[in-house]
């Protein structure tokens, strides 16, 4: 089978969508398809397998800012891409994100399924039209339930749930960073609905002896950085690599997730128990998703310093809880696989296939 894969979003910027598309091409081409991946790239392709369908352009959506491609260089791109490549089926992640994807629905030019990835609302919805181009995608996926109310809402149609998946041989190859220090690790973007400035007022409620690796950057990097420039504590590494992220969730004490909205699906969560270190997050639906109270993480109320310290302090002075998260949480990614992803993904692929095929009879 020869698989298309688009994203609507730069694949050279971080991203949980991003890290979910070329997680999948790379368990379906393991498993002997074709597969392409076309996407935005501000740079060269992170991989092999991937069509660059020019610069992004920052955008603000879902509290966020979406590195995505709406110009019409990228419409051309994607045509020709699409025309050239003749692929069996095409997967739109963010189907009815401006760019690649809306661009694939157009032209219709081969059986799709459309995964929802989003929750929370979309602005996009209200523009005129959209529920006619979802009305094209022939298998309609969503890797939440939250997820898939927010398209029901905005275009009806039936959705599928799904999961995001999680390489597992990658964290297990991967040679942990550690610090002599008990070690908080945090992963995401700066911006206010990620939590972060929560996370840095909890320090000053755990001991002196705590550190905090903060990863990526963001809207909010240099603000923070000078609130809490005197907190030695405190080591700001900047965007890192995919080898040195998977290096340092995996040699930190604990992975924390403070979000405070806007969240599917946990993916940190899961990588963070795929790499074997405890979690503490917040207590949103998205992280539900992936973690039960008390079992694979500890969840604590979204915006609350002084439950967040609570949280953290009990996981870093008991071993043994540490431990009975970690072997707890290693058995709930084992369950989100990428490779059983990509088997599920196949069937819809094959059934999309089919039921072009049967319309067009």
């Amino acid at each position: 089978m020869r698989i298309g894969i688009i994203s609507p979003y730069s694949l050279t910027s971080a991203g949980g969508v991003q890290v979910q598309v070329l997680g999948l091409a790379r368990a379906l081409s393991a498993n002997g398809h074709e597969t392409r991946v076309l996407a935005p790239c501000d740079g060269a392709p992170p991989q092999t397998g991937v069509t660059p369908l020019g610069a992004s352009i920052p955008t603000f959506a879902n509290g966020s800012i979406a590195p995505i491609a709406p110009d019409f260089a990228c419409t051309l791109r994607t045509v020709r891409a699409l025309r050239d490549e003749e692929f069996d089926v095409l997967h739109l992640h963010e189907p009815l994100c401006p760019g690649p994807t809306q661009t694939a629905l157009f032209l219709n030019s081969a059986p799709m399924v459309g995964t929802w990835h989003a929750a929370g609302g979309s602005l996009a919805y209200l523009v005129p039209g959209t529920r006619w181009l979802a009305s094209r995608i022939d298998v309609r996926a969503a890797v939440s339930a939250d997820a898939a109310e927010m398209a029901r809402n905005g275009v009806g149609g039936e959705y599928e749930l799904v999961f995001n998946g999680v390489e597992l041989d990658h964290f297990d190859d991967a040679a942990p960073k550690r610090s002599e220090a008990p070690t908080i690790a945090y992963i995401g973007r700066h911006e206010p609905r990620k939590g972060l400035t929560v996370l840095l007022e909890s320090m000053s409620r755990l001991p002196e002896g705590v550190r905090l690796w903060v990863m990526s950057r963001g809207p909010q990097t240099e603000e923070l950085q000078r609130r809490h420039q005197r907190d030695t504590r405190i080591e700001w590494l900047g965007r890192v690599s995919e080898t040195e992220k998977l290096a340092r969730m995996k040699g930190a004490d604990v992975v924390c997730a403070p979000s405070l909205h806007g969240e599917s699906f946990g993916v940190v969560l899961l990588e963070a128990m795929a790499a074997r270190t405890p979690v503490v997050a917040s207590d949103l639906p998205g992280y539900r998703n992936v973690a039960r109270v008390g079992d694979e993480a500890v969840l604590v109320p979204p915006g609350d310093p002084a439950a967040l310290a609570t949280a953290l302090a009990g996981v870093l002075s008991r071993p043994d809880r540490a431990a009975d998260l970690v072997a707890a949480g290693r058995q709930r990614a084992e369950q989100f696989s990428m490779a059983r992803l990509a088997d599920i993904y196949v069937d819809m692929y094959e059934r999309a296939i089919a039921q072009r095929a049967a319309g067009l009879a």
